[in-house]
């Protein structure tokens, strides 16, 4: 039988029709050489320089725009080449007619003009202030001056123009950070010529970074992922500060004259010849200032968006200097500087990320990494033999930079997502690192691992195991079942589990847990499956009737006005049957919201079609009655609104979330009304036995409920206020136009009078939508400072008191924490979640400092209490007064 027959089926022809669409796509010799030089290294990237260099010089025009550009992509988006592109405009620098010597003094060799225009792009990075793209730059430039094609004086004359930044008067943190980075990094590469020229030149550079770092201890003290709140030390074992450890790193360079651990593969070239040759001279720069973006909006309540860097940046450690790469030294800071890269530039696609990763050994010095198992001896002798484990280093880097507070650089579910992809690729040598670093973590919850930390290590470690089928040795952990039932360790168990069932089914996660964790009192799995608890479905319970008689309108569709009228009938008759302590319309409004959440519990579209069809009855509900004609709003009524709906979602925290998220969304409450039921309602809702709630409980669940209220206020602001900066910038527009065309003279030569122009009624709606929408966001944000105080340093009269809040302050206390009960974790928590409060919307907090001072402070004048004085020294450093 022959298989040569011609197919006329659909689907083979559509495969030739793709081939010869392939087939008609043909690359230009620039396109080919653009992306020659972009993969270069791809298979051996010493042996593959001379082969493009030969390419490019083969190429006839040179195209130097579109060499400089991919020089650009090359140096921006692949930084681990870097010394490679160095050493491949070293050979560019070349007479290739005089075998290989320098070219003339009266002629400008091909790689000079490279240089020339690669420097025009690296002026347009500085100018629009991309921070990243400008470091790149700058590591390649420090190659280049090493490689003598740079004149030391210029490239040192750039290096300073970064340290000027850190003097300027009111510099941001992040401007600073990003400034001394370059500055760093750049004297880290060419310190050996740049001090060979001048001596003293390392130690200005270095003065002035360390003259920096010391005014931002304070700063460093409130983002410790290792948490002591008896000590004001910033000095934390297992944690780098970013910047610290570059200055550490310049230190110890500077002892060993800039002895470095970068690859030069150009140091190997023969030097060239001065007589002929002249350095090229960088331009002088002026790093612009920062962009502030003014919209006219001169109120105390302008806002701006959070910008993440304004803290210090700590990165955890997880193993011995013996395993990974110490960060406090040169080598180690090198490749840590490497892999952050490869991870931020590839955020776009984490597979290619993970496969970058596990291939970064072959773009440093030989001897750096353990040599796979497996693979063939090295033919000549390592330059150097750390040997560290590459796998480890990957997860310790990764971890790293996901939980660095107060917020890391890149969405929490990319890092998740990377370490995944990372294990894909080599599950056997990668996934003994991921369980070291559980480990390593785990162990660090007893230390006082910060809580926001503890909260998205949960999250990865749920995420990790849905993707690997949920195996991991929870037998491990049940000696800590033993602890505190608020003690961190059995906290995060308790939360994984949660996460874990989000993303997989109850009875899945069950059976992945050991007999110890099921039973109820190693409080680990919820009572039941996620699920709905509607009051009134047992017919035994009081007000089953009632409900019912509510849930067949909503199932007949009947109107919302039809409803409130049956509420109305039904409150007459609930009134003559309940007891005088109970409030009637409190009891009208909790059967009424179950009811409607029951209706909408099949599905997310039940749930948001029943909220929608019912907006007049949920209005009326939240106003504070049940009827029509109600007020505009009660915060009694709302607080039973979230408290059935919670009470409703009890075994299902997500939703709990989720429903207070639409009721914020359709302006059913208010994200103050959120806050307040939080501190003050969430220990009626019994997930578990009462004792768990009482004294107030702060967790990951509370804070979660918290943040999405603070969140939806911040984000209805900054809505409100881009879209009146639009219609003010319509407006004037229009006035200009206006005035433009009245600009006419009468017959006597006089200049009319300009007619009033009539103010614009959209504009005066989006002026006091945004004045009234900046009110909700101060009273969310007052009323959640409110609340921590109101936690951490209670009065006798408060409801929820935790007698605990001061004594934990004490180091004797701290160093005593293996014998703590509940109270105590429960008020360390509290306290963890304060400080992530005030660093994570200190933006926000600064611009109400005075207000929030005078209104939650003030009471504490001429007291000496630990609770207050700590509570104070927190606020402080968020708001940048201390």
């Amino acid at each position: 039988m022959s298989y040569n027959r011609h197919y006329r089926g659909g689907r083979r022809h559509y495969r030739d029709d793709e081939d010869e669409r392939r087939r008609d796509v043909v690359e230009s010799p620039q396109e080919r050489m653009k992306n020659t030089i972009i993969r270069l290294g791809e298979v051996d990237p010493l042996q593959e320089i001379s082969a493009v260099e030969t390419s490019i010089r083969e190429l006839a025009p040179p195209d130097i725009c579109n060499l400089s550009e991919s020089f650009h992509i090359g140096v921006t988006e692949q930084p681990y080449k870097i010394p490679f592109y160095a050493a491949l405009l070293r050979l560019l620098h070349n007479n290739p007619s005089q075998g290989g010597d320098s070219i003339g003094a009266d002629e400008i060799s091909l790689g000079k003009q490279i240089l020339e225009e690669f420097w025009k792009g690296f002026q347009a990075y500085v100018d629009k202030l991309m921070w990243r793209e400008t470091r790149l730059c700058i590591h390649f430039f420090a190659h280049l001056t090493s490689a003598q094609l740079i004149s030391t004086e210029s490239f040192a004359a750039l290096l300073q123009s970064f340290t000027a930044v850190l003097d300027e008067f009111g510099v941001s943190h992040g401007r600073a950070k990003r400034a001394a980075l370059c500055a760093a990094e750049g004297l880290m590469i060419a310190g050996a010529v740049l001090t060979l020229a001048t001596p003293t030149f390392s130690r200005e550079i270095i003065s002035s970074i360390q003259m920096y770092t010391e005014t931002t201890t304070s700063g460093k003290w409130i983002v410790q992922p290792i948490v002591r709140l008896h000590s004001s030390a910033v000095t934390v074992e297992n944690a780098d500060e970013l910047l610290d450890t570059a200055l550490v790193v310049l230190k110890a360079l500077e002892s060993s004259d800039f002895v470095g651990p970068y690859p030069r593969p150009y140091s190997e070239y023969p030097p060239l010849d001065t007589s002929t040759f002249s350095a090229f001279v960088l331009p002088s720069v002026l790093v612009p200032p920062e962009v502030i973006e003014l919209d006219g909006l001169s109120t105390e309540a302008e806002e701006s968006e959070i910008k993440r860097e304004e803290w210090p940046e700590y990165f955890l450690r997880l193993f011995g200097d013996d395993v990974t790469p110490d960060p406090n030294t040169p080598a180690g800071y090198a490749v840590r500087t490497d892999l952050l890269a490869i991870i931020d530039i590839f955020e776009v696609n984490r597979k290619e990320a993970a496969r970058l990763l596990l291939e970064y050994p072959k773009w440093v010095v030989s001897g750096t990494f353990k040599p796979k198992p497996g693979a063939p001896p090295l033919e000549v002798e390592p330059l150097v033999t750390y040997d560290w484990q590459l796998e480890s280093t990957l997860l310790e880097t990764m971890l790293g930079a996901s939980l660095v507070l107060p917020q890391s650089s890149q969405a929490q579910i990319y890092y998740d997502s990377l370490i995944t992809e990372v294990c894909k690729l080599s599950p056997s040598t990668v996934g003994p690192a991921v369980g070291k670093s559980i480990r390593k973590l785990y162990s660090s919850l007893t230390d006082g691992l910060d809580v926001e930390i503890a909260r998205r290590f949960s999250e990865w470690f749920a995420i990790h195991m849905s993707n690997f089928n949920f195996q991991w040795v929870w037998k491990e952990w049940i000696p800590d079942l033993e602890l505190a039932v608020q003690h961190p360790k059995r906290a995060f168990m308790r939360t994984a589990a949660e996460y874990e069932i989000r993303l997989s089914y109850y009875d899945r996660v069950v059976k992945s847990l050991p007999e110890a964790m099921h039973a109820p009192e190693a409080h680990v799995l919820p009572k039941q499956a996620p699920g709905p608890d509607f009051l009134y479905d047992d017919s035994s319970k009081p007000h089953h009737d009632a409900a019912q008689s509510i849930l067949n309108l909503f199932r007949g569709r009947a109107k919302a006005e039809d409803v409130i009228t049956h509420l109305d009938t039904l409150r007459n008759t609930l009134e003559s049957e309940i007891s005088e302590t109970e409030n009637v319309n409190s009891l009208v409004r909790i059967i009424s919201t179950q009811s409607l959440l029951h209706i909408g519990s099949r599905s997310f579209s039940h749930l948001l079609n029943a909220i929608e069809r019912y907006l007049p009855l949920l209005r009326t509900l939240a106003s504070g009655g049940v009827t029509a004609s109600a007020g505009a709003g009660n915060p009694e009524a709302k607080a039973d609104i979230l408290s059935a709906a919670a009470s409703f979602w009890k075994y299902n925290p997500q939703m709990v979330a989720i429903v207070f998220d639409k009721l914020m969304q359709y302006q059913i409450v208010d994200p103050t009304d959120v806050v307040s039921w939080t501190f003050l309602h969430v220990s009626e809702v019994d997930e578990f036995e009462a004792d768990l709630k009482a004294p107030l409980n702060l967790s990951a669940f509370e804070w979660n409920l918290l943040k999405g209220a603070l969140d939806k206020a911040i984000g209805r602001v900054n809505i409100a206020r881009r879209r009146l900066a639009l219609l003010r910038k319509e407006d004037d527009e229009n006035r200009a136009r206006a005035k433009a065309n009245g600009g006419n003279m009468d017959v006597d030569g006089e200049a009319k009078s300009d007619e009033p122009v009539p103010e614009d009624p959209a504009l005066a709606v989006a002026v006091k939508a945004f004045s009234s929408l900046t009110r909700e966001q101060k009273a969310a944000l007052s009323r959640t400072l409110e609340g921590f105080v109101s936690c951490l340093a209670p009065s006798i009269s408060s409801s929820h008191p935790n007698p605990k809040a001061r004594e934990i302050l004490t180091e004797n206390s701290w160093h005593n924490r293996a014998n703590w009960g509940k109270d105590e974790w429960i008020a360390w928590e509290t306290w963890g979640w304060y400080r992530h409060f005030c660093r994570a919307y200190s933006p926000y907090l600064r611009n109400y400092a005075a207000t929030f001072t005078a209104v939650s402070f003030a009471r504490f004048e001429g007291q000496s209490d630990p609770a207050s004085d700590l509570l104070q020294k927190i606020w402080d450093i968020s708001i940048g007064q201390e």
